[in-house]
């Protein structure tokens, strides 16, 4: 067999066992050294292949594939700099706990360190922001054996502990060959390799009983049965908006951040118990609120990620521990009692309000109510995903995702764009909330978005800068040129004449109609706000919550 044909079946049998180990999306950003893996991507019928000119957008795109099915899609690069391109997103798939396979072609080892055009080294790459690395090697007859192996573990490494992989395929040139017949699979299509977990039965916790605990659920709290936990031991769940729980049931609390501002509220819910799964919340409020709080604190995590900024887990599990006896059924209703009054109090202070400009809690709120069951609403990181957080209120049938692993704002559209490639059809659509910056940041993947066809709607909220930083305490101790400078960064751009000019339909509204309406279909959605005024817009919610909740504290002292 010639060398170049060898190569192209060495390829071929790589995306077969990726197909037979359930890859049904790869992303390829286009390069030379790639060809003989996208030409094999591309006669693969089990396989969907995204074609994303920029690979830093591609990795994110796959990112968001990953996000929205749970299974790991590829990303191919060609080498040199298109690899270093994939690490933000790599970093993000590792600390988010999504899996991914990133697949990068590489020169030979004789090209290397000699001054070969677009060689870099891509030894580890990534260092330790991957599950696994794999560098087989050119091939060759000797390790024909070897390659459906190859590429089945990189799957279930990725699956195992989910998070990146990266294998770094060296190939020669020539790049086009004739692909030959195929080292024989496992019979029946299966993967050359399975990987199983044991299954043990959740343990139980002798503090349980009788506790006054609370549940703290972020993303990744799916796969752990916490409301049914949380309704046998009589506990309030906080949900926040990627947790895939904040749904208008019984035990649900959305408006925590809200809630424990209020000194009174945070003494009198201080919880026994603790326990956490899933991504941490964006609150700072929260956070703090736990630190501080003196009760056993308990971190479930199924694949062992260590979420613990504060560090004050007593004890880490890796499943929800076995129900005790119930707390006292007051704690429950006092903290629903609580959550039915500050979202009251939000909603009637928005309602007064309605005649004003769109305020950024409104658009977050509004946004979340009125999509259609079935569909996926992406957050970009600052203040989009905080707004959702503190001001969302429960919501069934749409599914919310963010890059909470880095929280970072680079790659949001792209990976908004992954998780719309991801959907096959049924109800509703993906839309992205992010900012101006946020928007800015991704141009590449704006791109993407305009030729890919694909089912979504990014609103953009355009408050002429990093209206996040408003909120910190630079906005009142730096002179205010310097701090517009160095963090509220202004922009002249004109975000609605860019998605013009990538041939996106664009929208740009003032009222929540106008963005319901204008956010039901594919295109850009422009809001325009206003920074400092969105300041005096949170506080006055908060004011509003408060009242609210230190008027139910009163009238239960005096019942009691």
């Amino acid at each position: 067999m010639r060398p170049e044909d060898l190569q192209a079946t060495y390829c071929a049998t790589l995306v077969d066992e990726w197909a037979r180990n359930g890859i049904v999306h790869a992303v390829v950003a286009p390069g030379s050294r790639s060809t003989p893996i996208a030409l094999a991507l591309l006669g693969e019928a089990r396989i969907a292949v995204h074609v994303i000119l920029d690979e830093r957008s591609a990795a994110f795109a796959a990112l968001g594939i990953g996000q929205a099915t749970g299974h790991p899609a590829l990303v191919v690069t060609t080498s040199g700099t298109a690899a270093a391109q994939l690490h933000p997103a790599v970093i993000e798939a590792d600390l988010a706990g999504v899996s991914m396979i990133v697949v990068t072609a590489d020169r030979p080892p004789d090209l290397r360190d000699i001054g070969a055009a677009q060689t870099i080294d891509q030894n580890r790459l990534y260092g330790g922001s991957v599950r696994w690395f794999c560098d087989p090697g050119p091939p060759d007859e000797a390790t024909k054996s070897a390659w459906r192996s190859i590429a089945t573990h990189g799957v279930i490494e990725a699956i195992g502990r989910p998070g990146p992989v990266h294998m770094n395929i060296a190939l020669r040139e020539p790049l086009v060959g004739k692909t030959g017949a195929l080292p024989p699979g496992r019979s029946g299509g299966r993967p050359w390799h399975r990987a199983s977990r044991s299954v043990q039965m959740a343990s139980p916790m002798a503090e349980l009983d009788g506790a006054r605990g609370i549940v703290v659920a972020g993303a990744g709290s799916v796969g752990n049965d916490v409301l049914g936990f949380a309704k046998a031991v009589g506990w309030p769940v906080l949900a926040d908006p990627c947790s895939g729980i904040r749904w208008p049931a019984s035990g649900v609390v959305a408006a925590a951040d809200a809630l424990l501002r209020i000194d009174e509220v945070a003494e009198a819910l201080r919880p026994e118990m603790v326990i956490r799964t899933g991504a941490p919340w964006a609150s700072k409020v929260l956070g703090q609120w736990l630190a501080r709080s003196g009760g056993i604190d308990v971190l479930v995590d199924p694949h062992g990620h260590v979420r613990d900024p504060y560090r004050t887990a007593d004890v880490r599990i890796d499943r929800m521990p076995r129900p005790g006896e119930p707390a006292p059924g007051a704690w429950l209703a006092q903290w629903m009692q609580l959550e039915d009054g500050a979202q009251s109090a939000i909603d009637a202070t928005m309602s007064q309000s309605a005649g004003a400009s769109l305020s950024e809690p409104a658009i977050a709120r509004s946004l979340l109510a009125a999509l259609p069951d079935g569909s996926d609403l992406f957050v970009s990181s600052s203040m989009p995903i905080r707004d959702l957080e503190w001001f969302g209120a429960p919501r069934r049938g749409v599914r919310v995702l963010a890059n909470r692993g880095a929280n970072g704002i680079d790659g949001v559209t792209s990976t908004a764009l992954g998780v719309a490639l991801a959907r096959r059809g049924g109800a509703g659509l993906t839309v992205a909330l992010l900012g101006d910056l946020a928007f800015l940041h991704d141009l590449s993947g704006l791109v993407s978005v305009a030729t890919s066809g694909a089912p979504l709607c990014l609103v953009v909220v355009d408050n002429h800068g990093g209206g996040i930083f408003e909120f910190l305490p630079q906005a009142q101790l730096v002179e205010r040129d310097a701090f517009e400078r160095l963090f509220g960064t202004p922009q002249s751009v004109d975000v609605a004449a860019v998605a013009r000019g990538a041939g996106l339909v664009v929208k740009e509204v003032t009222s929540v109609a106008d963005l319901i309406t204008a956010s039901a279909g594919p295109g850009v959605v422009v809001v325009r706000t206003d920074r400092v005024a969105n300041v005096a817009v949170h506080d006055e919610l908060n004011r509003a919550v408060r009242v609210a909740a230190l008027r139910m504290l009163k009238e239960s002292a005096a019942s009691s």
